[in-house]
């Protein structure tokens, strides 16, 4: 965990926001605790495994363990965060490396597609949404996270390619593999 980030308990909006950040990227699950309340719910979990779609800091902690797996120095670099009462907006490139097995998940829980390593760096534009409750400063409302488009996107990215703000580019149509056994 960053240790210039100050707790969730005592923390303004936009920093509670960007630690939710940084604790995906690196926090213990104790962490999680802290940052996020136990109502809070990752609206964009339905590509994830089954142990994410939990409310509060569980299914918070799930997630990113899920990304931790397949990504190597997952790191968010934070542009921007603006608040608008307890609504805040983070936006930031997500890094990392691409070195297991990259999981999608349909409804029923069920393996949907699965990408192999590619071995190679990516960046990727995001934006985050949150709803902070005052009382406690904890995120209450989940970041927006890559969609299925952008997860194939972030799958099978080539590290060399790079648009004009420094963001990773496919350097092809991404191609949709074939769907995973559940079997093996």
């Amino acid at each position: 965990m960053d240790s210039n980030t100050t707790e969730g308990s005592s923390a303004d909006p936009v920093a509670v926001a960007i630690r939710s950040l940084r604790t995906m990227a690196t926090g213990g699950r104790s962490d999680f605790d802290v940052v996020f309340h136990p109502d809070a719910v990752n609206r964009e979990n339905k590509l994830q495994p089954p142990s994410s779609r939990v409310p509060g800091p569980a299914g918070f902690h799930s997630t990113a363990l899920w990304l931790r797996a397949a990504f190597a120095g997952l790191h968010y670099e934070i542009h921007h965060a603006l608040t608008d009462g307890d609504l805040v907006a983070v936006n930031s490139t997500m890094t990392g490396r691409h070195v297991a097995q990259f999981v999608l998940y349909r409804d029923d829980g069920e393996v949907d597609t699965a990408f192999p390593p590619t071995g190679k760096s990516f960046a990727m534009a995001q934006t985050h949404w949150f709803r902070i409750r005052r009382q406690g400063h904890r995120a209450l409302g989940g970041p927006r996270r890559p969609g299925a488009g952008q997860a194939t996107r972030l799958a099978t990215t080539n590290s060399g390619a790079s648009g004009p703000d420094g963001v990773g580019k496919a350097s092809g149509q991404a191609l949709r593999p074939p769907r995973a056994s559940t079997t093996a």
